[in-house]
């Protein structure tokens, strides 16, 4: 699998995304009790905690970056990402290789 990205959002509900730089590293969590979506994937920041989920919809996963559904059964139970950039509707992480699970 080459390199995948995903998009963050939903961190206007949480503490913005203003403090967010390039390079920072963040922890995406699986929540399978989340009552709106059972693929729901929230993202940490370390000493801060949630600051959103990844992208499940169409209407906030942004170009051809993976979406939750999508990503849920390629990584374990958590796993680790980079922020790369952020955009008006979302902040696009890449997901570090060693967090997917190889698929024979």
């Amino acid at each position: 699998m080459g390199k995948v990205y995903i998009t963050l959002t939903g961190t206007k509900h949480y503490f913005g995304d203003e403090f967010l730089e390039k390079d920072m590293k963040l922890i995406l969590e699986k929540e399978p009790d989340n009552e709106f979506d059972k693929e729901a994937i929230k993202v940490l920041c370390e000493g801060i905690g949630k600051i959103g989920y990844v992208a499940n919809s169409p209407y906030t996963v942004i170009g051809e970056t993976m979406s939750a559904g999508r990503l849920y059964d390629k990584i374990g139970d958590s796993a680790t990402v980079k922020v790369v950039f952020k955009t008006e509707k979302g902040v696009i992480c890449k997901v570090a290789k060693k967090s997917l699970i190889d698929y024979i």
